[in-house]
């Protein structure tokens, strides 16, 4: 049969508590530290399994020189340091971001668990930059395939932060709630990893033949934009605090200028 109004309002009702349940915060850090532990451990297996020189190879093809055998694995190695970079960065933004949250949710529980589905594929990415030939169509579409797993990996993050706003008294420590003392430096921080993800992708699409070098380029760059952002922001709040005081100031004179004057003085 049909249901009635109030059966469907119930269900709705219940629908939107059980996402608004709260859920243990230590156990969704335990959870996701050790899925980025084991994505750390995975990438560290996988450049020790086939980038290393064999000591006959080294022997007969570079005349006992170790480090010019390693050269012809440098692609590998930058691609190993780069994802690995990556995961650590991801990582440390997970820990600035649930250092802030007081209280998890279901809601947050499943964006993170998305966000670490992402992660595990970090591994994959990682492999495939590395196994095709350089500059060839396949290395495009591997370093594209590597940009989208990293940005959906961040955006959901952001999407965790971007929950907890919305119910920021009960979920956000009161220094990360809008106007706190690092809103603004979370804001950004989130935002970083998505932005610069997307902006290599759509680069790789108009530039493919230098997509290789914006990828690497973007994994190198992001370890000193998290460095030079504090920076930044404490700089452009600061403009923007001292803007707002000087205006207040003016306001301020012009009100006492005008208590100073008489009604006369006024009126004209």
């Amino acid at each position: 049969g049909q249901r009635s109004e109030e059966e469907e309002h119930h269900s709705l009702e219940t629908f939107t508590f059980y996402l608004s349940e709260p859920l243990s915060k230590e156990r969704v850090e335990a959870f996701s530290d050790g899925v980025y532990a084991i994505v750390a451990t995975l990438l560290i297996l996988d450049i020790c399994e086939d980038n290393v020189p064999d000591p006959r190879e080294v022997e007969e093809k570079f005349h006992g020189s170790l480090l010019e055998a390693l050269s012809e694995y440098g692609p590998n190695y930058l691609a190993y340091f780069g994802s690995f970079v990556t995961i650590g960065l991801l990582w440390f933004v997970h820990h600035s971001l649930f250092l802030y949250v007081t209280k998890a949710t279901r809601l947050m529980g499943l964006l993170n668990i998305l966000s670490l589905a992402f992660i595990g594929g970090l591994p994959l990415a990682y492999q495939l930059t590395s196994e095709f030939a350089e500059k060839s169509h396949n290395e495009i579409e591997a370093i594209q395939v590597s940009c989208v797993i990293t940005f959906f990996a961040s955006i959901f993050q952001f999407a965790i932060w971007t929950t907890a706003l919305l119910n920021e008294e009960e979920t956000l420590h009161a220094f990360a709630r809008y106007g706190g003392k690092e809103h603004a430096f979370m804001f950004a921080k989130l935002a970083l990893y998505p932005c610069i993800s997307l902006g290599a992708f759509f680069l790789t699409c108009l530039l493919s033949e230098f997509s290789t070098a914006i990828f690497h380029l973007m994994q190198i760059v992001i370890p000193f934009a998290f460095l030079a952002l504090r920076i930044f922001v404490r700089i452009a709040l600061t403009a923007i605090r001292s803007v707002m005081s000087l205006s207040r100031r003016k306001v301020i004179l012009l009100e006492e200028e005008e208590a100073c004057l008489s009604p006369n003085e006024t009126l004209s």
